[in-house]
């Protein structure tokens, strides 16, 4: 539960991207951009009422929204499914690519729902000026001991974009290829397909209900 909250989390704080257009164009500065972004988004779900009492519309519709343009989730899927990714056609791909977006946006949604005194500190930051992609640590900090979150960015045209997430040491692709590398395995990639649809249906039905 820690890990998907503090992940959640972290594709919340992605949101932010989309508000400070200011941050957004300096494109040499990742981690101002993931401090502000952070911050901002946990002002923002500690005075929304709505999503603090978990309405499921409310949060959906912030993270569709505001997340999804702003987080390269192809590169996400193909890493996650590994070597498997280039077996896959183009059709698959783009069915793996749809769910494998929607079950971190339904999974991880609720995060923010539980957004209390929590702040976000920055660690310090180790890149070159013209690296393209680089890795910004940060650290949560509420009740009880600091928690690690960090974020790997690539830096496309102007702006730059999340692909990974690490959570308490464990990166969130790696995490998820193991899975998907035992389900394609079994049950090849179609497989997967429709492991990821039931589960995208299932929780699409309880938040129907709560909602």
């Amino acid at each position: 539960m820690v890990k998907q909250w503090l992940t959640g989390l972290a594709f919340a704080g992605a949101a932010l991207m989309a508000a400070v257009p200011a941050l957004a164009a300096d494109a040499s500065a990742p981690d101002k951009l993931v401090k502000e972004m952070s911050t901002e988004v946990l002002d923002a779900a500690k005075a929304d009422k709505s999503i603090q009492s978990g309405d499921p519309r409310r949060i959906l519709s912030i993270v569709d929204q505001k997340i999804l343009p702003h987080v390269n989730f192809q590169r996400m899927t193909a890493s996650a499914v590994g070597r498997y990714w280039r077996q896959a056609t183009p059709e698959q791909q783009k069915r793996l690519q749809e769910e494998f977006k929607t079950l971190l946006v339904r999974t991880y949604a609720g995060a923010l729902t539980q957004v209390r005194d929590q702040t976000v500190e920055l660690r310090p930051m180790r890149s070159k000026a013209d690296d393209t992609e680089v890795v910004v640590r940060t650290e949560i900090r509420g009740k009880g001991d600091p928690v690690q979150l960090d974020y790997r960015l690539e830096k496309a045209g102007d702006e730059w974009r999340i692909y990974d997430v690490n959570v308490l040491g464990v990166w969130l692709v790696e995490n998820y290829r193991n899975s998907f590398a035992q389900e394609i395995s079994a049950n090849g990639i179609d497989g997967l397909i429709a492991k990821l649809a039931e589960r995208n249906k299932s929780a699409g039905a309880a938040a129907s209900a709560k909602g």
